[in-house]
């Protein structure tokens, strides 16, 4: 909300000396955020000119331009003299819609436009321009460029050669934007800011309601039909209409009312809709104008039928929907209620009678309405945020007097006043409610003091206080809400700033330090942690699904393109990798742990029968039938590389990343949770053939890796090497030793040797490694395959498979016989299941 200082200085007192650092100070105390501020970023000399003469030059370019003399004001001589001579210069001008006599804003040197645009006497087309006659748009008052602003255009054509332009357009007010919370919906209103800033200050706050006396009106017809009601709640609790008659459309907005509203964040149109705007943003009340003479008998307030259509102001044609609340007359809708007008009565510039409107409708219709037609206007925002219905009359009835001030109208008492609106209820204050909350003694007189002055009514009862909010606050509806504000009212500051205490033995689960460890150990070796949405197309869901699983769909998603849960993180991981290509990084190394979401299998959904309903406390049974319903939600880690894992260099070819490169990041990431892991080959849909594997622990399977199919790459617009791996981390933790630390280092030598086995060809090496490892017993510490051989020396169906083997001991130094053994451990037992024999 933009507040004018100006235009909060009519409603509350300001300090003289006043300043938007004070201002925002004040209203951040009672708990509104700083957002900006706003000045007209007009300086130094403007004032007003009166055009004398000007002289029409054509120039060789084909362009004309004016050779203007214009008076800006008087030129002090000595006193004797009784009529000061003026002040005349000589300024070039492009426009051409002025004449002898008009008075226009005259920017003399040194003044700054917004831009900025400095101000300065130039030679240009043969003279010398001493100052310049400004356009609205160059001002800063809005968009119009068709010429220089003309005062009579403002009706200011009386104002005095030579006065000061700033003030007389407003251009020295300033205004400061704070961000006002969905729960206090007030406060998008002058009327709501000064009573904020009175509770800062003190200063005497004026309700600008409390100064309008409301009129009798009757003899409109209006009729309200509820169709359809939203949660069985009526769509309209006020509803309140006012004629004028006679008024002129053409005539000026008064400068202090643009110069306000364009500090507000509204661009000036035309009187009568200004001056709606112009309420709506003291008030809080949006308002509509409808040209009566437009209207096709009475108004009524009701539900779409199904296949109706309204054209709104904005020219769009739109097909409404049966929750849609309507303003209409006798031929159908001219209003989407609280949102947006119709075209077919929008007052145009030959509307002479118009009809007010100032209502208060219901805030979940009004915010639904406005979602579904993609239409946010300044009027819903403040709806669905709660409307003050006390406030509708006086708010219809302050835009009659300005148009009958501003545009000659005359006030009608035809008009209608609709008041269905309910007082809101009481709410309980127990005694010491709010010291027990907030951690600070309040007194009864501080509880009691700090609730009326927010307006609210407030009596004793036993225990504590029957505490009524005002009609402005719908958001005070539990005793906590009526806590806030004895709060926010004696002061933020009152409440001491304590840091827990944390118990002791407590911090990290061993769960969430393993994560850590697993993101820390891979952020380490050069991958990028990513974080993508959880929302997935069903196509690419499936492609990735684990199998016997079922998606969990959303009732209402945010894209309908990816209405369900994701039961994989690839998808995510292949937008993200997209997404970077795009923007021209080729070298990808990305991964992300997150958590999927697995549906029940068919047959296993428990349906919602145990879902309470209304008021009833659940009990533990039911509780406990929610949580089983939940989805399974295991954490996954995946990761994707593309590229180059090594670049080219002088003397060194580029590599590619493959499948090794993956399996190695799995591998760090099974270290960092004290597990190991193995491969072997196996399939998958979605990966190539003959390149995909199964990540195990032990013997269960945790995982798997793999290339991306071509085409899918294809499809997906990657490259056509996309090496993919994704592992149940939950599983992979569980599967880890209990205490992850690592093993002391051992002072003794290592003993190393080579092993060279000849096998089948189909026999896994992954298998074989294992074997290896197991037949060479405790003192083995390390094992890697290192070569598999394929060629001559070889039988055919026969290769050699290469291991490099490290021994140790952990109490003493082992000679080369303890470690040959141990390698002969290894080669026995690789031929008892393998027919493994050594490589000569």
């Amino acid at each position: 909300m933009r507040v004018p200082l100006s235009w909060l200085g009519e409603w509350v007192d300001l300090p003289e000396d006043v300043t938007l650092e004070h201002v925002h100070a004040a209203l951040v105390s009672v708990g509104f955020e700083e957002e900006d501020v706003h000045t007209s970023e007009v300086t130094g000399p403007l004032v007003v000119g009166q055009v004398l003469e000007f002289t029409p030059e054509p120039q060789t370019n084909g362009k004309t331009i004016n050779w203007c003399q214009i008076a800006v004001g008087p030129t002090a001589v000595d006193d004797s003299v009784e009529t000061d001579p003026l002040d005349v210069r000589g300024i070039v001008c492009g426009a051409h819609n002025f004449a002898v006599g008009d008075k226009v804003v005259v920017t003399l040197p040194g003044a700054v436009l917004p831009g900025p645009f400095p101000i300065a006497a130039r030679k240009t087309y043969g003279h010398v321009s001493d100052g310049m006659m400004a356009s609205t748009r160059e001002l800063g008052l809005g968009d119009e460029h068709d010429g220089i602003l003309l005062l009579k255009d403002l009706g200011l054509d009386d104002a005095p050669v030579g006065a000061d332009a700033v003030s007389l357009l407003g251009l020295d007010d300033a205004a400061v934007e704070i961000n006002v919370t969905p729960d206090r919906g007030y406060a998008f209103s002058i009327r709501g800011v000064a009573r904020e800033y009175s509770h800062a200050t003190g200063a005497a706050f004026r309700d600008p309601a409390a100064s309008v006396t409301p009129v009798a009106r009757e003899g409109f017809r209006l009729t309200v039909a509820d169709d359809a009601p939203i949660r069985d709640r009526a769509g309209v609790s006020t509803f309140i209409t006012a004629v004028v008659r006679g008024i002129d459309v053409a005539k000026p907005t008064p400068p202090h009312i643009q110069s306000r509203l364009r500090l507000a964040g509204m661009r000036s149109i035309s009187l009568p809709v200004d001056i709606t705007n112009y309420v709506m943003l003291e008030f809080g009340q949006p308002t509509h104008a409808y040209d009566l003479g437009a209207l096709a008998g009475g108004i009524t307030v009701r539900r779409a039928k199904p296949g109706e259509h309204l054209t709104t102001l904005d020219d769009v044609d739109r097909a409404l929907d049966p929750e849609d609340l309507l303003i209409t007359d006798d031929d159908g809708p001219i209003g989407l209620a609280g949102v947006m007008g119709g075209a077919r009565t929008e007052v145009s510039a030959s509307t002479t009678d118009v009809v007010i409107e100032a209502a208060t409708f219901e805030p979940v219709s009004i915010a639904r309405s406005a979602r579904r037609h993609k239409l946010p206007s300044e009027a819903s925002r403040r709806f669905e945020r709660g409307v003050d219905p006390a406030v509708s009359r006086a708010a219809a009835e302050r835009i009659v007097e300005l148009l009958v001030a501003l545009a000659g109208g005359t006030a009608d008492t035809l008009g209608s006043v609709y008041d269905v609106s309910v007082a809101p209820a009481a709410v309980f204050l127990p005694e010491g409610r709010a010291s027990s909350l907030i951690g600070v003694d309040y007194t009864r007189d501080e509880v009691e003091e700090s609730l009326i002055a927010i307006g609210a009514d407030v009596t004793n009862a036993d225990g504590g206080w029957l505490v009524t909010p005002p009609t402005w606050r719908t958001d005070l509806r539990h005793d906590a809400d009526l806590v806030e504000e004895v709060a926010r009212i004696t002061g933020y500051d009152r409440i001491p700033s304590v840091l827990p205490v944390a118990p002791p033995g407590r911090g990290l689960t061993r769960e969430q330090s393993l994560r850590r460890g697993v993101a820390s150990g891979l952020a380490s070796a050069g991958l990028t942690e990513v974080y993508a949405y959880p929302f997935v197309s069903p196509a690419r869901n499936a492609a990735f699904a684990p199998l016997g699983t079922r998606p969990v769909t959303l009732a209402n998603p945010l894209d309908v393109a990816a209405p369900e849960m994701r039961m994989s993180l690839i998808p995510g991981l292949l937008d993200t990798a997209r997404r970077n290509l795009s923007r021209g990084l080729v070298d990808l190394d990305l991964f992300e742990t997150g958590s999927v979401y697995l549906g029940r299998a068919e047959g296993d959904d428990p349906g919602t029968d145990f879902i309470p309903v209304g008021a009833a406390h659940p009990g533990d049974e039911t509780l406990a039938a929610l949580n089983a319903s939940l989805p399974a939600q295991p954490r996954h880690l995946a990761i994707l590389s593309l590229g180059n894992a090594v670049d080219r260099q002088p003397g060194v070819g580029a590599r590619p990343t493959d499948l090794a490169d993956v399996l190695d990041d799995l591998r760090v990431a099974a270290r960092a949770v004290a597990a190991e892991i193995t491969v072997r080959q196996s399939a998958h849909p979605s990966l190539h053939p003959g390149r995909t594997a199964d990540v195990l622990v032990g013997d269960e399977v945790v995982g798997f890796a793999g290339e991306l199919l071509p085409a899918i790459a294809l499809e997906l617009d990657l490259p056509r090497q996309v090496v993919l791996a994704e592992i149940d981390l939950d599983r992979l933790m569980a599967l880890g030793r209990p205490d992850p630390t690592p093993a002391p280092i051992s002072g003794y030598p290592v003993a190393t040797q080579d092993l060279s086995l000849v096998v089948g060809a189909d026999a896994p090496a992954g298998e074989v490694l294992q074997t290896v490892v197991e037949g060479s017993g405790e003192l083995l510490e390390y094992a890697r395959l290192v070569d598999d051989y394929r060629g001559a020396g070889l039988e055919q169906g026969a290769k050699s498979l290469t291991f490099a083997l490290r021994f140790r001991a952990s109490d003493r130094t082992l000679t080369a016989a303890e470690a040959s053994e141990a390698k002969q451990g290894a080669v026995r037992l690789a031929g008892e299941r393998f027919g493994a024999t050594l490589r000569d």
